[in-house]
Order: C-alpha cells, then structure tokens, then sequence
C-alpha cells in the first residue's frame, strides 16, 4: 500500500511545536527525566548513591549548611548526566553509525564534565561527614 503525504501527517503525531501550556511543558520534562532513568545505568546508580548520601546524613543528624551544601552537590552531579545525555543523543543523532573525531571530542568532554561534578561532590561530602564520623 502507497502512503500518500496526508497518510504520512497523520501517522506522525509528533509534537514539533512549542508546548501550548504549563501541563504539556511538565509532561515533557517528566517524560525526560523518565528516559534518563530508563536509559542511563550511571543515572540509576547517582541516584542510588544520592539516596544513599542523604540517608547517611539523616542517620547523623547533619546541619541545615550541611545539607544546603549536599543538596548543591547532588543536583550538581544529576544535572551533569543529564547534559552527558543530551550531548550523547546529539551527537549520535548527527553522526549515526558513522566515526568523527569531533564527535568524540564532545562526548568525552560531556563524560567528563560529569566526573569533575562527581569527584566535587566526593570533596564536599568528605569536608561535610568527615567531622560527624570523626
């Protein structure tokens, strides 16, 4: 069967447009974050090891600074993956199966963006428990 261009719009319901309201523009967001998790194992285990963190500084009874300053360094870390995900997803949209130096160049820089926010957010979680434990 030969699809005609009225066929085709109407199998591609797609959106390409701009969210026509808040709702709409919270369902996307929800649905990325949701992709993330589905998509990404190092996602899964930042959240694990956030869970993990603030668990530990309930059990200490950490300071109200002290969790502003946790708080800065999990959202830090999260917010790393999530752009190391769509510098991936850009990248391997724009080059396919194919192999450029470029892209390699901003895949790797994505990655370690991501490791420069998790081995802050070691410092700041040692400078942090560090007095608690000891």
């Amino acid at each position: 069967m030969i699809m005609d261009s009225q066929d085709k719009r109407r199998d591609d319901q797609h959106q390409v447009t701009k969210n026509s309201h808040f709702l709409q523009a919270l369902h996307h967001a929800l649905d990325g974050i949701g992709e993330v998790l589905v998509r990404e194992r190092n996602m899964r285990f930042h959240i694990f090891a956030a869970v993990l963190v603030l668990l530990f500084g309930l059990y200490l009874g950490i300071g109200r600074s002290d969790w502003i300053w946790i708080t800065i360094a999990v959202a830090m870390v999260i917010m790393s993956e999530f752009v190391n995900t769509m510098v991936e997803a850009i990248v391997d949209l724009i080059v396919v199966d194919t192999y450029h130096p470029l892209a390699k160049v901003a895949k790797d820089v994505a990655a370690g963006g991501v490791l420069v926010a998790v081995g802050t957010a070691v410092v700041i979680g040692g400078l942090i428990f560090y007095p608690y434990i000891f």
